[in-house]
């Protein structure tokens, strides 16, 4: 890799690192009384409970809609890291299966020619 290549990686690298900062998901229960927000690795930014949540007594239906309101907002981010990074995936990839911790860079490294010392 050339001292050019070097240089544009390193510049890809830390406008990804800048994107991924700016990156949330938020999503809403469907009846609107839990909402989720994550950042862009899926870690949970704030909760927020309606107090109509405490009408009804059902603690593991509670537990159960905070679980998947969190899910759904880790999707939402994950889209968004999807784009961010699709660049450096390949063409056919695919926002279900693509890791997106490794994959950008396990790509961008196989294109890359090896050289030994």
């Amino acid at each position: 890799m050339t001292d050019q290549g070097i240089q544009q990686l390193a510049d890809s690298v830390r406008r990804l690192r800048a994107g991924m900062r700016d990156i949330t998901g938020t999503a809403d229960s469907p009846d609107g009384l839990i909402s989720a927000t994550v950042g862009a690795r899926g870690e949970l930014l704030e909760l927020e409970l309606n107090p109509r949540v405490y009408r009804q007594p059902d603690s593991e239906l509670l537990a159960a809609d905070i679980v998947e309101t969190i899910q759904r907002a880790v999707a939402a981010a994950q889209r968004e890291v999807f784009e961010l990074v699709k660049e450096f995936l390949p063409t056919d990839a695919d926002p279900a299966t693509t890791d997106l911790d490794f994959d950008p860079f396990l790509h961008s490294v196989s294109d890359q020619p090896r050289t030994w010392v």
